[in-house]
């Protein structure tokens, strides 16, 4: 079986995965996650939270783990786990991309929301620059991304959510034929109303994936559906 490091979006922290990492172990593999800079219970405070310390955070990982991983980002992880294979390629057996963005080299995630007409994410947050961060409102939370969530799930999140370091969203990825060199997954949320479906779909086409699957949920099917989530990771782990 593999090792599966999973990495956390934008607001969120290790916790998210508390429903699909048991469901892994059971079936065999070892699951490693952890908090990213400023979020969880790490207190790096969000004016110096970058894309490079996130990236820093999971090569620290990377190096402390012996055999090649599966790398599963989510959402604004998917810049992260881009930056990790451009740096670590040796290290990552394969790249799942969980509705996440898929971004060419030259472009930052907030270029990306910017250019999803259909997303509503944006329109529900509020950045503060002077302290670095954009908060979502408990309103936003709901509407963008747990709009299809057991209620009990987000009552939890509202208690655990981090403000977003702005940082990492507004700095470009950069990446060569060392990323190229890695194996790429897709899992597509087809309800999603903050990476909007079409937007997915272009991600993964114009950078091709070895493997799409969908899933007819919103942003957070670890949440929406974790039997079925964890069942997709096993599999194109096992790819």
């Amino acid at each position: 079986m593999s090792t599966v490091v999973l990495i956390h979006g934008a607001w969120h922290g290790a916790w998210c995965w508390d429903r699909v990492a048991p469901l892994l172990e059971q079936s065999g593999h070892e699951v490693v996650r952890f908090d990213l800079p400023g979020h969880g219970k790490d207190r790096t405070p969000a004016a110096k939270v970058t894309l490079e310390g996130y990236t820093g955070r999971v090569l620290e990982a990377l190096d402390a783990l012996s055999e090649p991983v599966v790398l599963v980002g989510h959402s604004l992880s998917g810049t992260v786990i881009s930056q990790a294979a451009e740096q670590r390629p040796e290290k990552i057996e394969k790249l799942v991309y969980l509705c996440a963005l898929l971004l060419p080299s030259g472009k930052s995630a907030i270029e990306a929301s910017q250019e999803d007409s259909d997303s509503v994410i944006l329109e529900s947050a509020e950045v503060e620059e002077d302290r670095g961060r954009i908060i979502l409102s408990e309103e936003g939370m709901r509407e963008a991304l747990y709009h299809d969530c057991p209620e009990e799930d987000f009552e939890r999140s509202r208690r655990l959510i981090s403000p977003q370091p702005l940082a990492p969203l507004a700095t470009p990825v950069e990446l060569t034929g060392a990323f190229e060199s890695v194996r790429r997954t897709y899992v597509h949320t087809t309800q999603d109303r903050a990476v909007s479906p079409p937007a997915q779909e272009k991600m993964y086409t114009d950078l091709p994936c070895e493997k799409v699957v969908s899933m007819a949920t919103g942003h957070l099917p670890f949440f929406a559906a974790p039997g079925e989530l964890a069942g997709h990771l096993d599999s194109l782990a096992k790819l």
